[in-house]
């Protein structure tokens, strides 16, 4: 996907604190998710999330926001998701995939993956699996 120009986020309502080791580990050039407040000290957590909380519509956002900044429109963009906040993204995204999802937002989304892993959404796009590339 890189060498053909497309740019990759995870976009999660859970933590940054983990979304950045996953971008991490898979290489994508953003993750956008909720920050977790510390303490005044800075040595534990606070129990509260900083604000803006990253919902279903903030989702969407993200991706008309991306979407914009990478030259395309959100129809030509890929998101995948499996729960009820992903919904509004999913709908936005001109491919929109339920990735093992709940089964509301099974039965909502166009497209699903029910088996496999995240390498079906390369053969949706059309890539063949001689064309894949494994990071180092």
């Amino acid at each position: 996907m890189r060498r053909h120009g497309a740019t990759t986020a995870i976009v999660s309502g859970g933590f940054r604190v983990f979304t950045s080791r996953v971008r991490a580990a898979l290489g994508a050039d953003h993750d956008i998710a909720n920050s977790l407040d510390l303490t005044a000290d800075g040595a534990r957590l606070a129990g509260t999330i900083r604000a803006p909380i990253l919902d279903g519509q903030a989702k969407a956002a993200t991706l008309a926001r991306l979407a914009a900044a990478a030259g395309v429109t959100p129809a030509e963009a890929l998101a995948t998701g499996d729960g009820a906040n992903d919904l509004p993204m999913l709908a936005l995204a001109g491919l929109g995939v339920a990735f093992r999802a709940k089964p509301r937002v099974a039965a909502s989304a166009r497209w699903r993956i029910v088996h496999g892993d995240l390498t079906a959404l390369l053969y949706l796009q059309g890539y063949r699996r001689d064309e894949f590339v494994v990071a180092p």
